[in-house]
């Protein structure tokens, strides 16, 4: 059981989050606990007039909202009365047993989850501390349910917490209402947590589901007004059902709302740009003398896809990789010219071949390079050149890994030394 904790000052947008899910009939009101009236689990109303009345008798407290999910692995979808007790459970273990808390069971993931809000407000104005409570309470508390519940650890879930789940298509029938459902769905998780600095980029991420934000053809008028819709793809990459206006959704998913994101995703994705370089160096040292193809295979099993961009005649021209790990989007040039396409193959297997190079030269390398001797074997001068130039190649990589990037050391203006001005001495 993968358990992740958000906080924040508004109880309305994890409420409404969750109640618009029940109307769209992809979630489920399980529990409404610890409320004074016997109908809260009926009217919705009622459930966050009293959620907001206890956040208001503290206001000092910058945050007052709880919002929790709590995740399984596939296959792990329980009766309704145990995924009660695993709740009730969890929330005793965190110290909110006494709050009034809402939950809620989601059916439009890959994996059966549920969500729980609450606020961290007591009944005397008091509030919750919850600095550190995920390591101090939570993780303590989550294995302690896995055993006691004979959950799947987190600790082997969460990689399949990185893959994405395509849309179904046999599900849609090509009709409107359930390809907007299901496209909406979609794009709530991936323009709330991807931080992507263009269309293609979001497109990358998209793809992963089987949909594409299409702004169609550039003499079209759809994209002269800079409209965009929304559309599901086939295996193949056919463009299949009804297109969805981006303006019929109830968030925002216009063109306009999208770009905005742009500036403050680029500089929020720099924190994490050098994650992403490392499991490609890695992998690539690991992997060495592999194709391309195996590389970007074994990146997806960490949680890192692929997104490769090729021409007509099947060449490869571009590169975008989708970390779900840290739900960022980079394409392969904006993480440095080793990570572009024209990088890659030359990092992969594929520049060795071009090049002529035999591994079996390096075991000849190691011996005596003069004249032939009793079960060793003579190497030509080329052979010799095709050897240094792998070790070289080889040499290359491991330096891209290990190397530190060079720094500038800065020294503030305050703590330079001032030199001193010789007086001038006075003559008489």
């Amino acid at each position: 059981m993968v358990a992740i904790i958000k906080t924040s000052k508004s109880l309305r947008r994890p409420f409404h989050y969750n109640e618009n899910k029940v109307k769209e009939g992809v979630a489920e009101l399980l529990l409404a606990q610890n409320y004074p009236m016997k109908n809260a689990d009926q009217t919705a109303d009622l459930r966050l007039k009293y959620l907001l009345k206890l956040a208001s008798l503290n206001s000092r407290a910058s945050v007052n909202a709880v919002h929790i999910s709590l995740n399984f692995a596939p296959g792990e979808d329980f009766e309704k009365e145990k995924l009660q007790e695993v709740t009730k459970e969890y929330i005793r273990g965190i110290g909110f047993e006494n709050q009034p808390y809402l939950v809620y069971k989601h059916t439009d993931a890959g994996h059966p989850h549920l969500h729980i809000v609450t606020t961290n407000i007591e009944l005397d104005g008091k509030r919750i501390p919850l600095h550190n409570i995920g390591k101090l309470k939570s993780e303590p508390t989550r294995k302690a349910i896995e055993m006691e519940f004979g959950l799947v650890p987190a600790e082997s879930q969460k990689q399949g917490l990185f893959i994405a789940k395509p849309v179904a298509i046999s599900r849609l029938d090509y009709g409107k209402s359930e390809t907007k459902r299901a496209i909406g769905n979609v794009l709530q998780h991936v323009l709330k947590n991807y931080r992507f600095t263009s269309l293609p980029e979001l497109n990358a991420v998209l793809s992963q589901y089987r949909i594409v934000a299409d702004r169609g053809r550039e003499e079209s008028r759809i994209f002269k007004n800079r409209g965009l819709v929304y559309r599901v793809m086939d295996d193949q990459g056919n463009k299949v059902g009804v297109p969805i206006k981006a303006s019929s959704f109830y968030f925002k998913a216009t063109l306009n709302s999208i770009e905005s994101k742009f500036k403050s995703n680029e500089m929020k994705r720099k924190k994490q740009l050098k994650s992403t370089r490392s499991a490609i160096d890695l992998t690539l040292v690991k992997m060495s003398g592999k194709s391309l193809d195996e590389v970007i295979k074994n990146l997806e099993k960490q949680g890192i896809a692929t997104v490769k961009r090729e021409n007509l005649e099947g060449r490869l021209y571009g590169i975008t990789f989708v970390d779900h790990r840290t739900k960022c989007v980079f394409n392969g040039s904006a993480l440095g010219k080793n990570y572009s396409a024209k990088g890659l193959m030359d990092r992969t297997a594929i520049r060795s071949e071009k090049s002529g190079f035999r591994p079996e030269l390096l075991t000849k390398a190691g011996r005596q390079m003069g004249g032939k001797q009793e079960g060793q074997q003579t190497i030509t001068i080329g052979e010799i050149g095709q050897t240094q130039h792998a070790l070289n190649d080889s040499r290359g990589l491991l330096e891209t890994v290990v190397s530190p990037e060079e720094t500038y050391s800065y020294l503030p203006f305050e703590w330079r030394k001032k030199k001193r001005k010789r007086k001038k001495k006075v003559t008489k």
